[in-house]
């Protein structure tokens, strides 16, 4: 992940879920229990990596996959079966050699340092530069790049990826605000694919939305905890 000195949402590349490879998947399904949820990381992986690492455009492994959907009579990317990613896996390898004409690495620490090498570059993309230059960010500044171990916010309806603020970003006001999406990874929230859902009751506006606060009462509370330290030292 990014690491720049103030927050530029969306404007930096992240690579989730590196070191998966045909053998450490396995590896992963044996360790988590679920082949599934091993299969699902490794295609994400792939999805993720060729785009932000080997410049291949996504459009051709989005097309793929939405074909698996139609195929399979579903709608979400979590309704496909372990059988069905392991396909994906296979299919996105094989458009990654004919669109770039590279092999997709296996070794872990050869997609680890070319991965941080695309995130320190992504300072540059163009949306980055008129980000910074909107909000007056100095160029000059950079970024450092973060490795860290994953936490798995697709492991299944117990799980989940989200972000949350100390206030409502569009408003201003004080109020713990955020959003989440059950059984997903970062990149689910923003995709556009499922709707977020709201952290809290007092930001619901569809009914039809389970709020985290409804959904998994204990996990809202650890986090209602951690927002009233932040309000008592900021």
């Amino acid at each position: 992940r990014s690491g720049a000195r103030v927050s530029m949402p969306g404007m930096m590349d992240t690579v989730l879920n590196i070191g998966l490879n045909d053998e450490t998947v396995k590896g992963l399904a044996e360790r988590s229990g679920d082949e599934r949820f091993a299969y699902d990381c490794y295609r994400r992986f792939i999805q993720m990596y060729s785009d932000v690492v080997m410049g291949m455009q996504r459009d051709a492994l989005e097309e793929v996959l939405d074909e698996t959907k139609r195929n399979r009579g579903v709608k979400l990317d979590m309704e496909l079966g372990a059988s069905d990613l392991k396909a994906l896996v296979r299919s996105y390898k094989a458009l990654v050699k004919k669109h770039t004409k590279k092999v997709f690495p296996d070794d872990p620490w050869e997609q680890l340092f070319l991965a941080i090498g695309a995130v320190f570059e992504s300072w540059n993309t163009p949306r980055a530069v008129t980000y910074r230059k909107l909000n007056s960010i100095p160029n000059h500044w950079g970024t450092a790049v973060n490795v860290q171990a994953m936490v798995f916010g697709n492991m299944g309806e117990d799980s989940a990826t989200g972000v949350a603020f100390t206030r409502d970003p569009a408003t201003g006001e004080k109020v713990f605000y955020g959003e989440f999406l059950p059984n997903a990874q970062g990149e689910d929230v923003v995709a556009g694919i499922r709707t977020p859902q709201p952290i809290n009751l007092i930001k619901k506006t569809d009914p039809k939305l389970l709020s985290l606060e409804e959904m998994m009462p204990e996990l809202y509370e650890e986090l209602d905890k951690i927002q009233r330290k932040l309000e008592r030292h900021y």
